[in-house]
């Protein structure tokens, strides 16, 4: 992987964390909690709400496991990163997305004892930038597996 690359990977990792923080601060500070703002009517809305559990509120009051498995999770995707840097360019991107959003949610569960999330389609729970990057992310590495698993790396004997 470029040096570049490996710079790259880290300031998008920063930067996903920030951005996720200063969002879900701003709707702390200037919303009261189970408030929605219609942005487009009956479509979507900003609407704060806590969550206590993992995705779609399962798991809710298992806050150890909630902590212990994203930082399990989170230090094998470091690890794996780091021991593929000649991987095509979609393994580092993925990866990075994935750890900065697990990063992000995990900052709120650990300091708070829960998510913030605030993104509201009224078909789907409401979600925030964290979990945008993770399953963004994610598709990414569906990308990477299926397209370019073993074909840029170099062989190492």
């Amino acid at each position: 992987m470029p040096e570049n690359m490996v710079k790259f990977r880290y300031l998008l990792a920063a930067g996903i964390i920030i951005i996720d923080q200063i969002v879900k601060y701003a709707v702390r500070t200037f919303m009261y909690l189970g408030e929605s703002i219609p942005v487009i009517e009956d479509v979507f809305h900003l609407t704060y709400v806590q969550n206590r559990g993992a995705a779609f509120s399962i798991l809710s009051g298992s806050r150890i496991f909630l902590i212990a498995v994203p930082l399990i999770a989170i230090a094998v995707a470091i690890w794996y990163l780091e021991r593929h840097k000649s991987a095509h360019w979609t393994l580092a991107l993925s990866l990075s997305m994935i750890i900065a959003g697990g990063l992000g949610n995990l900052i709120d569960r650990i300091a708070l004892g829960f998510v913030t999330d605030m993104f509201d389609f009224h078909f789907w729970p409401v979600f925030n930038v964290a979990d945008i990057s993770v399953c963004v992310g994610a598709g990414f590495l569906v990308l990477y597996t299926l397209v370019f698993y073993g074909k840029t790396e170099k062989k190492s004997v």
